[in-house]
This record gives C-alpha cells, sequence and structure tokens, in this order.
C-alpha cells in the first residue's frame, strides 16, 4: 500500500510540476534518423564535440530540444535541425532516447 501511494505521490507531482513529457518512442525512433548523423545511431556520437543522448531524462531532452527550437539555446546546427519540430516531436524524440 505504501509502495502504490508512493507511486500515485510521485505521478502527481510529476503531472502538477510539468515534468512528465507524453512522448511515444516508437514515433521518435521514425523521427530520429536526422539526429544519428551527429548522435550515433543509438545514440551515442562518435565525436567528443556531441552529446550522447542515449539514457539521458525525456524532460532533458524535451526541453533542450525545445530551447534549441525556440532560440533560448543558440547553436547554428541544432537550431537549424529542429526548427521545424513540434512540441510532439519533442517529446517523442526525448521518449525514444531516453529508453536507449
Amino acid at each position: 500500500m505504501k509502495k502504490l501511494i508512493g507511486t500515485m505521490v510521485i505521478t502527481t507531482l510529476m503531472a502538477t510540476t510539468g515534468q512528465a513529457i507524453a512522448g511515444d518512442a516508437a514515433a521518435g525512433q521514425a523521427k530520429s534518423t536526422s539526429c544519428a548523423g551527429c548522435h550515433g545511431a543509438n545514440g551515442i556520437s562518435s565525436n567528443d564535440l556531441w552529446p550522447n543522448l542515449a539514457g539521458q531524462k525525456a524532460t532533458y531532452l524535451s526541453k533542450q530540444i525545445k530551447a534549441f527550437r525556440d532560440g533560448q539555446r543558440n547553436n547554428r546546427m541544432m537550431s537549424n535541425m529542429v526548427k521545424n519540430l513540434t512540441d510532439q516531436d519533442a517529446d517523442d524524440l526525448a521518449a525514444y532516447y531516453s529508453g536507449l
């Protein structure tokens, strides 16, 4: 019972603080082909200049994608790559990479 209550509390906190994302990992995988050139086919980059995406927290990844898209983070290459992504696209990609 304590475990169930704890899970309910965490779920409620995530929903009310905006920490949960509703991404579809399968859709994210389909959208990830353009990411693989720099971040690797499995989210592991072969270049020290580009971060690994595999295993990162979904909320973090989604937030960063949106920040590049919206100009809150500045990187010409990333901003160009994500400029046409919707919030759902960002959440889907985040769900995919966080699950790797």
